[in-house]
C-alpha cells in the first residue's frame, strides 16, 4: 500500500509511504529539512506502522503544535483507515 499525505503546519510539502504487511518498507518527504528527514525515513524503514506511530506522533517542532515526525505519524495512521 501507498499512502500520499499533504502535511499541515510543517515546511514539507508531500509524504509518499510504503507499507507491505503493516511494516514501512519506505519513506520520501519532499521539503523540509532534508538531513533531519532523510534521517527519520532511514530510520524508520523496517518498522511496524504502530511502533513508528508511538515514537513519532505528538512530537513538536520549536512553538508548532506540530513537527514533520509528527505529521509522518499522521500520514501512518491513514494505514489504519
Amino acid at each position: 500500500m501507498t499512502i500520499e499525505y499533504r502535511p499541515k503546519g510543517t515546511c514539507s510539502r508531500k509524504m509518499t509511504v510504503d507499507i507491505d504487511e503493516g511494516i514501512i518498507r519506505s519513506v520520501h518527504i519532499e521539503g523540509g529539512c532534508s538531513g533531519n528527514l532523510q534521517g527519520i525515513s532511514r530510520l524508520v524503514e523496517g518498522m511496524a506502522v504502530d511502533e513508528a506511530i508511538r515514537r513519532m506522533e505528538g512530537i513538536r517542532c520549536g512553538f508548532k503544535s506540530t513537527s514533520c515526525p509528527d505529521q509522518l505519524a499522521q500520514a501512518l495512521r491513514q494505514y489504519h483507515e
